[in-house]
């Protein structure tokens, strides 16, 4: 009998660490705040509720592969073509969609780093080789991000805003980075948290990429929308790409509850950016109050601020755990902080102005 051996797995699996989602942490008096994941605060809308328990009626039956309604209601809302549009398992699914159509050995992607924490995890099980751009003043150097272009770029993602430092590029400087592009290197422009933004100088990508056949526009459904635990992003691109990219389409990974879900979510925009802008407006005040406690910390346009605090990030996180707070540290980097209620910003707010150092 020959002996045990383990099944062969990639060797790519051996170069990283699996996506860990933010964590939940409890005080010794039993708070727990959890600030670590970019969640809005805030539950279903009843009329969005309503939705999802009618569709919960009916899951004994495939949800339709084809999205229609939803494809349809994503199009009304944004004044797109149908055609322009391809629906994903939340934004992530779709950005894993879009590599599986253009990436593959020998090619390149280009991203900022620290960018989302996905792009590298999900580059490297494509095959394609990362090529990591250090940010500039916390965020996107487009002028080295061009640079780095080559004749294997296939690939260029931006995340505007960016996660986790917030910042984001504004319309001039992103125009002529996208004129720099090669007209076949596919930009992806992830606006996960495009609601939040408030500077008027950074652009809405889809007024961007009607004359840009190779721009693609991400949005998703999980932030300002508050659907993080059904899982529901879309691309908006020309229709070319929009085919391409649902070729590689995983079938029925968007769920019936969550199609109808979306549906009624945009029926109820004005509801849900009114909530939107209670987020922001907190947003505001804890970046002014951090501020005034001597933090160095960056504007933001998301829903979430961010402090770079180096080799302090760690314990920094175990301090706000103590108390019962949960933020997302990134080792020997920072610490982004999600925007809560009032009560759990001002569980963070406590323990950052206790924290005996600033950066």
């Amino acid at each position: 009998m020959s002996e045990a051996t383990t099944p062969r797995f990639r060797s790519v699996l051996d170069r990283f660490q699996a996506y860990k989602p933010g964590k939940v942490v409890v005080s010794p008096e039993g708070r727990s705040f959890k600030l670590s994941s970019n969640e809005s605060p805030q539950g279903p809308l009843p009329s969005v509720l309503e939705a999802i328990t009618e569709a919960a009626q009916r899951v004994n039956r495939y949800p339709d592969n084809n999205c229609t309604a939803l494809i349809e209601a994503i199009a009304a809302h944004h004044g797109v073509p149908a055609d322009h549009i391809a629906v994903g398992c939340g934004s992530v699914g779709v950005t894993q969609m879009l590599l599986e159509a253009v990436a593959e050995p020998g090619a390149e992607v280009v991203y900022a780093w620290r960018s989302f924490e996905a792009y590298p995890i999900l580059v490297a099980l494509s095959g394609a080789t990362a090529v990591q751009v250090p940010l500039r003043d916390e965020t996107h150097d487009l002028s080295a991000m061009a640079d780095a272009i080559t004749e294997r770029t296939r690939l260029v993602f931006l995340c505007n805003p960016n996660n986790p430092t917030g910042t984001a590029v504004r319309r001039a400087e992103l125009e002529a980075f996208l004129d720099r592009v090669p007209a076949e290197c596919l930009v992806v422009l992830d606006e996960a948290y495009r609601e939040y933004i408030r500077d008027a100088d950074v652009p809405d990508g889809l007024t961007l990429y009607g004359g840009r056949p190779n721009l693609v526009v991400l949005r998703t459904f999980s932030k300002a929308y508050g659907l993080a635990g059904l899982r529901v992003g879309y691309m908006v691109g020309h229709p070319e790409v929009a085919e391409a990219i649902r070729k590689s389409y995983l079938p029925f990974s968007v769920n019936s509850i969550v199609q109808a879900a979306g549906v009624a979510s945009l029926a109820a925009t004005g509801e849900l950016l009114a909530r939107v802008e209670h987020t922001v407006k907190e947003r505001e005040r804890v970046h002014n109050a951090l501020l005034a406690d001597g933090w160095t910390v960056p504007p933001s346009e998301a829903n979430f601020v961010w402090l770079r605090l180096g080799e302090r990030t760690l314990d920094f996180s175990a301090s706000c755990d103590a108390q019962g707070v949960s933020v997302r540290p990134f080792a020997g980097e920072g610490v982004r902080v999600s925007i809560g209620s009032p009560e759990e910003n001002e569980a963070f707010l406590a323990v950052a102005k206790a924290y005996p150092h600033r950066n």
